[in-house]
């Protein structure tokens, strides 16, 4: 049986260009040596025009922050009626928008963090939590934008009042929860294994995420059997509960320091989790016994019209 030929959509204008084209580039090797017939696009405003010439069996969505991970490619692809991996456009717009996010979740029984959502330049003049407490970015990823506020912080980040600014007008502003740092993947309608992740700074940021021997991924996460079974409940449900499809991946933080809350929330969830050799998600389904071109097949396979 011929395998479809798949366009592989990566790189694209947002802040997250650079982790997309990694992980384009390792799915389409990926798929290649599948015996696939693959097609490596890098996703620019005539994107419509480029599939309309392509004619794709199948489209593997790898294009992290915007457009690709926001709907608006889900959106084109769905006119196009070419079938594409991971979530909708609904659950693609609802994810990155943090803030709705957390909305949702809560509803649907999943633990987040409180907070609240201001413009930048409000969260720049005053602290409007108690210290310690996050900033971050309502609509983009990969922990770009994210400040640590600490008691040694007089003021809030100034950053936020940068003319050079590119991260939106919007952040979240929410209590630093301490502890661990979680994450688990839901693949189809299963939850996989959950990680630890640790790393030599103050929170996971880009370099821990991206740089080789940034951070450590301990799977399976040196938990109690009870917290770990209920972080990969809790990621299925927050995946179900948004209307995520194919592979997502839901991030926590879980307090168990001395003397701690013991609180277990769900920061946020992923539709385009990073495919990169030092992304969470293939070493997830490695623990799982799927090698990473399985995993890219899978998605392949998994891709349907039926949203």
């Amino acid at each position: 049986m011929t395998k479809p030929h798949v366009a592989v959509l990566y790189g694209g204008w947002s802040a997250e260009r650079e982790v997309s084209l990694a992980s384009g580039t390792a799915c389409a090797d990926a798929l290649e040596s599948r015996g696939y017939r693959v097609t490596r696009v890098d996703v620019g405003r005539d994107i419509a025009l480029r599939l309309a010439e392509l004619k794709p069996d199948v489209a593997l969505n790898v294009t992290h922050g915007r457009p690709g991970e926001d709907g608006t490619l889900a959106g084109i692809l769905e006119v196009m009626q070419i079938p594409y991996s991971h979530s909708g456009v609904m659950a693609s717009a609802l994810c990155m928008d943090k803030a709705m996010a957390k909305k949702v979740m809560a509803a649907a029984g999943v633990p987040v963090p409180g907070g609240l959502i201001v413009p930048r330049r409000e969260a720049a003049r005053e602290h409007l939590l108690p210290r310690p407490y996050v900033i971050k970015p309502n609509t983009d990823g990969s922990s770009l934008g994210v400040f640590i506020v600490t008691k040694d912080h007089e003021h809030p980040p100034q950053e936020l009042h940068s003319t050079e600014w590119t991260l939106g007008d919007s952040v979240l502003v929410e209590p630093f929860i301490a502890g661990k740092e979680l994450t688990c993947a839901v693949m189809g309608d299963r939850a996989l294994g959950v990680i630890e992740i640790t790393f030599a700074g103050t929170f996971y940021d880009y370099e821990a995420k991206y740089a080789p021997g940034g951070s450590k991924h301990l799977i399976p996460a040196p938990l109690k059997p009870n917290i770990y079974s209920e972080v990969q409940r809790l990621s299925l449900a927050a995946h179900q509960a948004l209307g995520c499809k194919g592979v997502s991946r839901a991030d926590f933080r879980y307090d168990d320091t001395p003397g701690g809350t013991g609180q277990l929330v769900c920061l946020e969830v992923n539709t385009q989790p990073g495919m990169t050799g030092t992304s969470l998600v293939p070493d997830m389904a490695a623990h799982e016994g799927v090698s990473f071109a399985e995993l890219v097949e899978w998605m392949v396979l998994d891709a349907s019209l039926d949203r």
